[in-house]
């Protein structure tokens, strides 16, 4: 089956009836009782009521009715327009959800679309996520080094451990996201005749500086357009004089960086 988070799909009946309001009918069907049916579906009683003389307004017929006595005193049933509703209701879902599965197929088979929705929909704290391709892997007995080339053919170097990289199933060309808590990116403006040990690192220019109370968030451009961004502390900038324009390079530990990939959903 597809991955789930690729496509979604709000049904709604005649642009207002929505699955809550479905689910207050399904509850009032198998309850008979508004009350009970109202806290299944979560809205008050008095919310239930108006959300059901709204439709009916709409219908313009009722959709509920009374009934008076029986072993149970009574209660509330679904009049013929609501059932027929409802029969349409789950007829669509069904529907709808078949067209869903078989358009994330198709969307399976576009890679670099997958890749790029799947970055969209991964929800982290990291603030630079880059959505790209493995173009190397070289497994070690503890660690394993991977190379992620993103967009703008920058490769960007990760170390995770070997039984990491043995539980992802990393495979050349296999789509993956890199991601890179800005806390672990270093900018230097002036490497002063050093070389670094850190196996990446991001010449561009200074496109933001957003101070804060203790910390600055500052970006960088990289050549074709990408932007990495680092936590600085404001001391740091002023001692380093940032600005806006500024020529300086990004470097992170390719342990600092995180890989993620898509998991197959049987």
């Amino acid at each position: 089956m597809a991955d789930s988070t690729l496509l979604s799909g709000d049904l709604r009946l005649a642009g207002r009836l929505d699955g809550r309001f479905f689910e207050l009918l399904e509850a009032l069907h198998a309850t008979g009782s508004i009350n009970r049916a109202a806290r299944a579906a979560g809205y008050t009683y008095k919310g239930a009521w108006l959300i059901l003389e709204s439709a009916a307004k709409l219908a313009h017929e009722p959709l509920v009715e009374r009934v008076v006595g029986g072993r149970g005193g009574g209660g509330t049933r679904l009049t013929p327009a609501s059932l027929g509703l409802l029969a349409a209701w789950r007829h669509l879902q069904s529907q709808q959800a078949a067209f869903l599965r078989e358009q994330e197929a198709w969307l399976t088979q576009q890679p670099a679309l997958a890749g790029l929705l799947r970055s969209v929909s991964m929800k982290t704290t990291a603030r630079n996520q880059f959505a790209g391709s493995i173009t190397a892997i070289e497994s070690g007995p503890v660690t394993t080094q991977v190379c992620v080339q993103i967009a703008g053919g920058h490769e960007v170097v990760a170390t995770l451990t070997s039984k990491a990289a043995d539980r992802l199933k990393l495979a050349l060309g296999k789509a993956a996201i890199v991601m890179i808590k800005s806390s672990a990116v270093v900018l230097v403006t002036d490497f002063g005749g050093y070389a670094l040990s850190a196996r990446n690192q991001f010449a561009g220019t200074l496109s933001r500086v957003e101070r804060g109370a203790v910390s600055s968030l500052v970006v960088l451009t990289l050549p074709g357009g990408m932007h990495l961004t680092a936590s600085v502390t404001n001391d740091a900038v002023d001692a380093l004089a940032l600005q806006v324009g500024q020529a300086a390079t990004a470097v992170f530990k390719a342990y600092s960086v995180m890989v993620a990939v898509a998991v197959a959903v049987d």
